[in-house]
């Protein structure tokens, strides 16, 4: 009895090491996999994992599902995510908004450097600064040297306080040395609808919903956040070119996965989204939502997170941005 005891556990023990072996790679995945995305459906993060997912489900050969988590500022699906299994079928599509919550929220029940490992970015695309097209404003120095003329006399949308529409704002305030009025918005679609009529001055917002209104001739786009200018609006100068070097505000996506799932898992999962992100229907779907698909190694993107959260740190504590 004794014998066979121990050689019952000595079996659980050599299938827990498998989990960190490269046999894992070779059997992974065998079920379904589960893609976190922590905000409401069509909104241009469930745009990217519902391709994302679909592609991936094709290449695996095993069913791959999107379960919508929204509320907490993105933080209630990231913290469900955090707590999954580490092995490799629960995947957690992280935005900027996380880079930012990790000094905005001085409580988070996850860590997005200590309970996730990366795994690759997915897509990438700067903001537009816009402005009511009546306004008498044509270039970013225009609106800069009204601010600065009647200080609190503008105002500024955003999709939500502690967002990165709100906190590009705050970027250029503090770059800029100017002061506006942030007003916060339930989502792009009221804070766009008050800048076109002129209840506020200005936003930052993605391209998604920004361009249709700029190419309708209802919004004036001001500058790209990018530091080169998008082929999707060549005339439109970036803010650094107009005298703020370094000025850089992006919206991405990105795959991350909970702490210890295994490298080899890891790893396949980094080279099916190369090769998916790499296949011309999807490039020219993100291109029409006005993203580009962006691969990187997990060490690569690794950097970017810490990167973007010493960044955006900055930014909150500078501005005293504080959650309601």
């Amino acid at each position: 009895m004794n014998h066979r005891r121990t050689l019952g556990l000595w079996g659980l023990a050599l299938a827990a090491s498998a989990w960190n072996s490269p046999a894992l790679a070779q059997t992974y995945p065998s079920q379904t996999i589960k893609v976190v995305v922590p905000y409401a459906p069509g909104g241009p993060t469930d745009i990217v994992a519902r391709v994302v997912a679909d592609k991936l489900g094709q290449l695996e050969k095993v069913t791959v599902i999107v379960e919508n988590r929204p509320g907490g500022g993105a933080n209630i699906g990231a913290e469900a995510a955090a707590k999954s299994a580490p092995d490799g079928y629960t995947l957690l599509v992280a935005s900027a908004t996380h880079t930012i919550n990790a000094t905005l929220f001085p409580q988070l029940g996850y860590d997005l450097v200590r309970d996730f490992a990366p795994v690759s970015t997915l897509t990438s695309g700067p903001m537009l600064l816009v402005t009511q097209a009546k306004s008498p404003w044509r270039n970013l120095q225009d609106l800069v040297t009204k601010a600065k003329a009647q200080p609190g006399g503008l105002s500024f949308a955003s999709s939500g306080n502690g967002a990165s529409t709100h906190l590009a704002g705050e970027m250029l305030k503090a770059r800029a040395g100017m002061h506006a009025v942030h007003i916060p918005y339930r989502g792009s679609g009221p804070a766009l609808t008050d800048t076109m009529g002129g209840q506020t001055a200005y936003m930052f917002d993605t391209m998604l919903s920004a361009l249709p209104f700029v190419t309708a001739g209802k919004l004036r786009a001001l500058a790209i956040t990018s530091l080169e200018r998008s082929p999707l609006l060549p005339q439109i100068p970036t803010v650094a070119e107009q005298g703020y070097p370094g000025f850089e505000a992006i919206a991405w996506n990105g795959i991350l996965v909970p702490a210890k799932t295994p490298p080899e898992v890891v790893a396949h999962l980094n080279a099916r989204l190369k090769t998916i992100l790499a296949m011309p229907e999807v490039r020219e779907k993100f291109v029409s939502q006005g993203f580009s698909a962006d691969w990187r190694s997990p060490e690569d993107f690794r950097q970017y997170l810490q990167a973007e959260i010493k960044k955006w740190g900055v930014i909150v504590k500078t501005a005293h941005v504080k959650m309601d």
